[in-house]
């Protein structure tokens, strides 16, 4: 069997089962491991990724329970079809469309926006407007990926300045599909400028607490969004 088309890496920091099981989980959403595929050996994945067999064992175990592996008993394990109520969040974002994404987004941060206005602090204020700074010093000096990390930074302060723990959780839980969607768009000078636009006046109606205004620049900053993404997926 042939595991090199997305190749594994050997985990070089302090043996993490979650880094393996989320390579693992890469195989699989990737398509290269469909639906009844026996996946390597206890001792093939313990050489491919260079950690011991308890943390292949852990990792293997995370992801039966999520319900993307079955073991088989004298056979092995294998890849098999989750059930939505199974599959964690997490994973099931890796598999979804940029456009699904966008959709929930959408509906998450209207009403982040509107508490987050209403419930800031100065605190809040503070690492809202360090973001957008470093945002747009990274911006200048041409560093996409210090941009894009500033950018998702200042998201999740808004995100914790509504106080709800659970609907900042739900939102960081979408980080990684929004960083994926963005990295298609911030090469485009003119969205640049346009995000740029957007987030200052996201916000400045934070700092006036003027909830029904930072609903207003969300929605006209995710449907311009949503919008370029399509383009872009329409020409790709």
């Amino acid at each position: 069997m042939n595991y090199e088309t997305v190749p594994f890496q050997a985990i070089k920091r302090k043996q993490i089962a979650d880094e393996v099981a989320e390579q693992l989980q890469r195989k699989i959403a990737a398509g290269e491991w469909n639906v009844g595929t026996k996946i390597p050996t206890e001792p093939e994945l313990m050489k491919l990724f260079g950690v011991g067999r308890s943390t292949v064992r852990e990792a293997v175990s995370v992801l039966v329970h999520a319900g993307l592996l079955e073991k088989k008993q004298g056979h092995g394990t294998f890849v098999c079809q989750p059930t939505t109520s199974q599959e964690p969040l997490d994973y099931r974002l890796s598999r979804a469309e940029i456009i699904e994404v966008y959709e929930v987004r959408s509906v998450l941060e209207l009403e982040i926006a509107r508490l987050a206005a209403l419930r800031r602090n100065d605190e809040d204020l503070r690492l809202m407007r360090e973001a957008l700074d470093r945002r747009a010093a990274t911006l200048a000096a041409g560093d996409m990926k210090g941009y894009l990390d500033a950018d998702i930074t200042f998201h999740l302060a808004v995100a914790a300045a509504t106080g709800n723990k659970v609907l900042t959780d739900v939102y960081r839980s979408f980080v990684e599909a929004i960083r994926k969607a963005l990295n298609n768009l911030i090469t485009d000078p003119a969205m640049q400028n346009h995000f740029t636009l957007q987030h200052e006046k996201i916000y400045e109606a934070i700092l006036d607490q003027d909830g029904k205004a930072a609903e207003l620049y969300s929605i006209q900053h995710l449907d311009g969004t949503k919008l370029e993404l399509q383009k872009h997926m329409g020409s790709s």
